[in-house]
């Protein structure tokens, strides 16, 4: 190869045991989908390090390729075999469900519809650590009554997408009479990425409603955070729209590591003792609730079902930036720290996770300086002289 970008088609065709391929991307991104081969090594980092990688074969990616583009650029000046993955992660999504396509359709009729293997590994395979966990939680905090309609929102992660397949479960059983909508809200995505989401709910069965919004162009220009601007505009325009189409819920994918890595956030960066719920009224959309189906379900195990069925999604569909991380902006690197924090502690404690998860639900108030309860903050010497000494 004698240029610096090589093509899918190209890449496809490579004996990968002859090159090194390098994910420039975050960790966070990283995690939520790569390459087959891409290991992980951030742009900054790699570039620091460059010399590490000296007589290696290097085809490095990103997001859409660019920012790989221009790394692959500044290592051939110091005269390293270097490529580009020409569009990226992105365009590499594409063609690895393109060539899928293809290879069902050369099967003919004795290929089985891919949703049904999908379906059958929740039921089998992860019926244990995914299935269980998800009908616990609806058990356990009361998140599906009878006459619900639930909005089931889907972003094109792996959160909310495995969550649709569980509700699609969950009515197959269909104990007491409640309904579902698959609803996805493009806030102004680029056309791949809009896409992609269509073609991953295709593969998965999912009949997705979808509505259009300018969320994007709205916080464009916005300096500050717009991230989290983004992500509070978005919860709205859910529940606007899962409200005209006549649902009392929405369901959102957030999973038991949000849960403890949010608990740990509030403490050391917001300095409050506070978790994620898994219900919630909405103060501003009167009768409506938002629901956690997948509170108890870990992340590593949503990876595992991901990468046992051959999916791949997208972390954050952005269309303004390759590095952004997810939505929350800074709090995206926050969220990193807490989870390498907890991943150390865990080396010496294997309990760790489950102590962060159940400290929220044994709080001894009687030991508390202050808390707030309705927005009216109680403090400990406020009856402390009518309490007799312990």
């Amino acid at each position: 190869m004698n240029t610096l970008e090589i093509t899918q088609q190209e890449y496809d065709a490579l004996d990968k045991k002859q090159y090194k391929v390098l994910d420039i991307r975050d960790e966070m991104s990283y995690s939520y989908g790569h390459l087959p081969d891409g290991i992980n090594v951030p742009k900054e980092q790699l570039l620091q390090n460059w010399e590490a990688y000296t007589g290696e074969k290097l085809i490095l990616y990103c997001k859409k390729g660019e920012s790989s583009l221009e790394a692959a650029e500044e290592l051939r000046e110091h005269g390293m075999e270097v490529y580009s993955l020409q569009g990226g992660y992105m365009a590499w999504l594409m063609y690895d469900m393109e060539q899928t396509k293809i290879r069902e359709q050369e099967a003919g009729e004795e290929a089985r519809e891919p949703y049904l293997d999908i379906e059958m590994s929740l039921r089998k395979k992860f019926r244990k650590t995914i299935w269980c966990r998800f009908t616990k939680a609806v058990r356990e905090y009361e998140l599906v009554k009878e006459g619900d309609k639930i909005a089931v929102c889907i972003s094109g992660g792996k959160d909310s997408m495995l969550m649709a397949k569980l509700f699609q479960e969950l009515k197959r059983h269909n104990k007491y009479p409640f309904e579902v909508v698959f609803m996805v809200m493009d806030p102004g995505y680029s056309p791949q990425n809009r896409m992609l989401i269509e073609k991953n709910a295709r593969r998965l069965n999912i009949p997705i409603t979808v509505f259009e919004s300018d969320i994007f162009d709205s916080v464009f220009h916005v300096d500050k955070n717009p991230c989290y601007l983004c992500a509070r505009m978005r919860r709205g325009h859910l529940y606007s729209k899962a409200k005209e189409l006549g649902c009392n819920k929405i369901a959102l994918g957030h999973h038991y590591d949000d849960v403890i890595e949010t608990i740990l956030m509030g403490m050391l960066y917001g300095a409050q003792v506070q978790t994620m719920m898994p219900k919630l009224h909405s103060t501003n959309f009167e009768g409506m609730e938002l629901i956690r189906p997948m509170y108890l379900i870990r992340e590593e195990d949503i990876k595992k079902w991901r990468d046992y069925n051959h999916l791949h999604f997208l972390q954050c569909a952005c269309k303004f930036t390759d590095t952004c991380t997810t939505c929350g902006g800074e709090n995206a690197s926050k969220r990193m720290e807490v989870k390498h924090l907890i991943s150390q502690m865990k080396e010496t404690n294997p309990y760790v996770e489950s102590n962060i998860f159940k400290s929220v639900e044994n709080v001894n108030v009687n030991t508390v300086i202050a808390y707030k309860k309705d927005g009216v903050r109680h403090h400990f010497l406020d009856t402390y002289d009518g309490e007799e000494e312990a």
